[in-house]
């Protein structure tokens, strides 16, 4: 039996979202990320309108370099609080559709859909009613791949952004994918592109035409994975009800700080944010990473299992500091930090063992912390702080 699988990619979502938010910023170039300081910043672009991507701009591209691309643009500084809300929002329509959906970052997920079309029509009318409800109910726009696999279904929705829809019936994938360039395969990146177009190959068909054994020589074990990717065969299922393995925050510095109290403060900064997602999805944290950055870009990364699995800042902020004190880098400039959640569980999941001395389900800290949840939830991120948080903080990225 074919299936029907969807990809529903949310097109320039940061930089979407804050242009609904903020309607005097509609059809100009945006770029959510650190502050550029007049080409002077550090840190990165997280996300850009598509106006901005006409002077250059990209994700992950460095903040002075957009800005000497597009000193016009507007700059601004993210809200992860509030995408992770138009996010649930986005996923509460697609749950209309399937009870089959996997999540692949904030703002993309696959749908099996293969068992709807008795209620919603094919792929063409499922994939149609998802763009009209994102647009209707939210303002914002969904580009939509339908294929009978999951990697057909991704590059369909990428071929037409911004606001694409294309197809791909069954039986059609190998045709569909051969004039594409081989950049377009999972797991062929510039390396690999260059490899294979050393040998002759550069779009889809040619590699699809191999012998099943020939790229094995040329790229190993990844070889009859690529041909089979080429020949649109990718049978792995849509893992519905998939959780998230880790969540995490990290912040990169304007400069590069010296100063102990400083990298601690921002540890709690980090530590509270991951905590507030934690207890937004219901889940605790069982496991902490910390990874940490100097001026000479060397990470380091240190891990630990927590003693009672938690969703409280204090507590991911004392496992954090504990991490620090294993990391070499005092008197050494510091450039990033970041704090993971891991072994993630659902609140109330498993017995576990308890503290004997703790109050249950986190005492008045966990009040406190769902008090200030609520204030955020009406009148903003930010609304309340630390008292260790007010005053000059470092810039993000």
């Amino acid at each position: 039996m074919s299936r029907t699988i969807l990809h529903v990619d949310m097109d320039a979502f940061y930089a979407s979202v804050e242009q609904l938010d903020r309607p005097e910023h509609r059809g100009r170039p945006v770029v959510v990320g650190a502050d550029p300081k007049e080409g002077r910043g550090r840190g990165v672009v997280a996300a850009c309108s598509y106006e901005a991507r006409t002077f250059g701009i990209r994700s992950a591209l460095p903040i002075s370099q957009a800005w000497r691309l597009c000193p016009g643009a507007v700059y601004l500084r993210p809200r992860p609080r509030r995408y992770a809300e138009v996010s649930e929002a986005v996923f509460r329509i697609l749950g209309r559709y399937t009870d089959r959906l996997e999540p692949l970052s904030i703002d993309e997920a696959f749908l099996d859909v293969t068992g709807s079309d008795r209620l919603f029509g094919g792929p063409a009318a499922i994939g149609q009613a998802i763009k009209e409800a994102v647009r209707r109910e939210l303002g914002l726009v969904a580009s939509v791949g339908a294929a009978d696999s999951k990697f057909v279904a991704k590059v369909a929705s990428d071929l037409e952004k911004p606001d694409g829809f294309v197809v791909v019936p069954p039986g059609r994938a190998a045709a569909f994918l051969a004039p594409l360039p081989i950049r377009r395969l999972w797991g062929v990146g510039p390396r690999t592109a260059e490899r294979l177009s050393r040998v002759g190959l550069r779009t889809i068909g040619e590699v699809a035409a191999l012998r099943p054994g020939d790229l094995e020589g040329l790229l190993g074990e990844a070889g009859e994975h690529l041909w089979r990717l080429a020949r649109g065969e990718d049978d792995r299922p849509v893992e519905g009800g998939a959780e998230a393995k880790s969540l995490g925050a990290e912040t990169t510095f304007e400069e590069d700080v010296f100063d102990p109290e400083e990298v601690r403060r921002t540890l709690l900064e980090l530590a509270d944010r991951v905590a507030w997602r934690l207890r937004r999805r219901g889940l605790r944290a069982g496991g902490l990473t910390l990874k940490l950055r100097g001026a000479d870009f060397v990470t380091h990364t240190r891990a630990a299992v927590l003693p009672l699995p938690t969703d409280l800042g204090e507590e991911l902020f004392r496992g954090a500091v504990a991490l620090l004190d294993r990391v070499p880098w005092r008197s050494k400039p510091v450039r990033l930090v970041g704090v993971t959640a891991t072994r993630l569980t659902a609140e109330g999941a498993g017995a576990g063992q308890l503290d004997l001395f703790a109050a249950p389900g986190g005492g008045r800290q966990r009040e406190l912390a769902r008090a200030l949840d609520a204030l955020g939830e009406r009148f903003g991120a930010g609304t309340v702080t630390r008292a260790a948080l007010v005053g000059d903080r470092p810039a993000k990225g």
